[in-house]
């Protein structure tokens, strides 16, 4: 169920980060179809859950020196694997640049952040 859970908020981020942020998208007429949402979602997840962790470990002394900051970059980068992963896979997803990958990094960050509040609220109030 968590899984299911961090999966749905990882969509409605993604989602998020096309709608606000100009060199993401989903297709050329930026209409998003649930397919190309689902398939985006499932290689976010698979690129943070085995590539992410080796990179953090790897720049573990720059996170230390920028205070953690260097976090949003790692996550830019990954963001950006993902949108050339997509690429690869063909389905319909772009990043164009680090810029539009910083930005809409810092968009999903911000968005997961307040899911998982809100996530986390509605499962105390069940125990």
């Amino acid at each position: 169920m968590k899984l299911l859970l961090r999966l749905v908020g990882n969509a409605i981020a993604l989602y998020a980060a096309s709608t606000m942020i100009d060199g993401i998208s989903f297709g050329a007429g930026g209409d998003v179809d649930f397919g190309s949402l689902l398939a985006v979602t499932l290689i976010f997840g698979v690129v943070n859950a085995i590539l992410k962790p080796f990179v953090k470990v790897a720049t573990c002394p720059v996170y230390l020196v920028t205070l953690g900051l260097f976090t949003f970059v790692v996550n830019a980068l990954m963001l950006l694997l993902t949108g050339l992963l997509a690429g690869v896979l063909n389905v319909d997803f772009r990043v164009d640049g680090f810029g539009a990958a910083f930005s809409g990094a810092l968009v999903i960050s911000i968005v997961s952040f307040f899911l998982s509040l809100f996530i986390s609220a509605k499962s105390d109030d069940k125990d």
